[in-house]
């Protein structure tokens, strides 16, 4: 087991990489303990989970929103919780964003941790302190910037991952050595077989290393003032396609970098040689490099990006395979690209 501090401005965030979901005891309270699950989950792990008040919220992105949270308020109030209780999110990145949300805002904030049962969320999700939900189908519109106290990534779980949520994961993984690591990312292409068969000792390398990655950035720059606008590659544009689509999030990140890859291209920022190999690894992982969605009405809606600034948007886009730069783009410049893009 590996541990990876995350050192916040509202406190410390320790993840456990390689820890299991049966040890999750050591990390919590013994009373006053309250779990946030999803179904699925529960179905398949309840029986491993500490003897506590459990709610269990539909699997899915629909889940993460206003309704979702007051039901769960009103849970936590029915069961007698208080300012010294303690949540842990049991889950996927949905249930993780939510109860951190629920967490950060009952009672003006209460402690948390979670357990990280998916790829996505052992890489992303869960790990340095972002919580939302998402209002009228656009993504994380409304949240905090709150560190869990511990996240637990026991990666024996993903074996019981679906493959498109598997490669959902596998989409912030290639994300992550695109922004800071080629030789993550030529491991990557080297590994592919084992990758797709879920050779556990690779999956335990890559979470670690990504984990590692991301600590890096959110301690450097835990509000996204900065360097952590980084971790945005891909988003920007595949957040809008995830909206117009409802295509899972990786899945419409992975467009997204590729579309950041084109528009690298374009701009003379990254060489074709590089291009090349970024779309023949997101293909070879079973992730989508462009959908059939029109590209004008994910243009409309990636107008409404929180990332926007008056006429411009912050995009990332790719100096080459290990480096990023996040660069003030007009909404035009990214309209044009977008028509190319789609022919």
């Amino acid at each position: 087991m590996e541990q990876v501090v995350i050192n916040g401005l509202s406190g410390n965030s320790t993840i456990y990489i390689g820890e299991s979901i049966d040890s999750l005891s050591k990390y919590i309270p013994s009373e006053n303990v309250f779990i946030i699950t999803d179904k699925n989950v529960e179905a398949l792990y309840g029986n491993r989970f500490p003897d506590f008040p459990v709610y269990a919220i539909e699997p899915g992105e629909g889940s993460k929103s206003f309704i979702s949270a007051t039901n769960v308020f009103r849970w936590l109030l029915d069961k007698g919780a208080d300012r010294s209780s303690f949540i842990v999110g049991i889950g996927g990145g949905v249930v993780s964003d939510l109860a951190g949300f629920v967490a950060s805002t009952f009672m003006r904030g209460v402690r948390f941790g979670f357990v990280a049962t998916t790829l996505l969320s052992q890489v992303d999700a869960s790990v340095g302190g972002k919580n939302g939900v998402n209002l009228d189908g656009f993504k994380n519109i409304v949240g905090t910037f709150n560190q869990p106290q511990f996240v637990i990534c026991d990666i024996s779980t993903l074996g019981t991952l679906h493959r498109d949520e598997y490669s959902n994961g596998l989409a912030e993984v290639v994300k992550h050595a695109l922004i800071y690591d080629a030789d993550k990312f030529s491991f990557l292409e080297k590994n592919k077989a084992g990758i797709m068969a879920f050779n556990q000792t690779i999956m335990t390398f890559l979470v670690n290393r990504s984990v590692n990655i991301k600590a890096d950035i959110v301690t450097a720059d835990e509000r996204e003032t900065g360097i952590r606008r980084k971790l945005n590659l891909g988003h920007t544009w595949g957040h809008a396609v995830e909206k117009v689509t409802g295509m899972p999030h990786g899945q419409a990140v992975s467009i997204g970098m590729a579309f950041s890859a084109g528009f690298s291209l374009k701009k003379g920022y990254l060489s074709k040689v590089e291009h090349d190999r970024i779309i023949a690894l997101l293909t070879d992982l079973g992730l989508p490099i462009t959908t059939t969605a029109n590209p004008m009405v994910i243009f409309e809606t990636l107008l409404r990006d929180k990332k926007k600034e008056q006429d411009g948007i912050h995009f990332v886009l790719m100096e080459g395979i290990g480096s990023v730069k996040v660069e003030l783009l007009k909404t035009d410049e990214i309209k044009a690209f977008a028509n190319e893009f789609a022919q």
